[in-house]
């Protein structure tokens, strides 16, 4: 077995070269997401019926459709209507597009959670709608979605794998490849596992650092904790 272990280990900069690569384009889709999800927030919150129409469409198509659909058509589809993209960045706009559907769901639920009092006792003090957006709604708006955004960052990160669809060289694309030179399923694939379980606790590990600084009070991400059967029992009893 261990010189099956060897064998693979000769292709570790093929494996650190596709996490890098994974974690490129995860970022970019990311902020891409970000954009479309706060302006179709913004959008679905307009008193424009034709803006709440055209966010509730994108919303509607893109959360309902598989996304690795949304990625063939971003990457074959487009070039007949004279659009050509290379993988990586067909990849970037496809998984962006994506979750920047869920993110606008996510950001609608943060805006309405600000209570009305307080946007109506803005009012009164003489702010523009701007101001009220920017120094009452946001800052409340984002200590409540943050968690969600980084589960859809985390969700981000895992759908990349789909980009081995299109023949994109990120960790599952590179184990592909890899698997079908040395045929060694096993080693190939756990050690791609291991570098997406990395990745994620990573990010995770980054974005409660963010967390703790940005808010104040600081906002702590835990995970959540699995309590032993029978304390979960005697805890229903009392």
């Amino acid at each position: 077995m261990s010189y099956e272990w060897l064998n693979i280990a000769g292709y570790w900069s093929d494996f650190v070269r596709a996490a890098w690569l994974t974690l490129q384009i995860t970022l970019l889709s990311f902020v891409l997401a970000m954009a479309l999800g706060l302006i179709t927030a913004l959008a679905s919150a307009s008193r424009s019926r034709a803006l709440r129409t055209l966010a509730s469409i994108y919303i509607e198509a893109i959360r309902n459709t598989p996304v690795l659909l949304q990625i063939f058509i971003v990457f074959f589809g487009l070039p007949s209507l004279g659009i050509t993209l290379n993988a990586y960045t067909a990849g970037v706009i496809a998984l962006g597009v994506n979750v920047g559907a869920y993110l606008a769901e996510v950001f609608r639920a943060g805006i309405q959670s600000v209570p009305r009092g307080q946007l109506e006792a803005a009012s009164i003090l003489g702010l523009s709608r701007q101001q009220i957006f920017v120094e009452v709604v946001l800052p409340q708006a984002a200590r409540a979605v943050y968690p969600a955004i980084v589960n859809n960052l985390i969700q981000l990160l895992l759908g990349t794998s789909l980009l081995s669809a299109i023949a994109l060289p990120e960790l599952s694309g590179t184990a592909t490849v890899i698997n079908a030179r040395t045929l060694l399923y096993i080693q190939t694939f756990a050690i791609t596992l291991v570098a997406y379980l990395v990745l994620s606790n990573l990010l995770s590990w980054v974005a409660g650092l963010i967390g703790a600084r940005v808010f104040h009070p600081p906002l702590v991400i835990k995970k959540p904790t699995r309590r032993p059967l029978f304390l979960a029992r005697q805890a229903d009893r009392t």
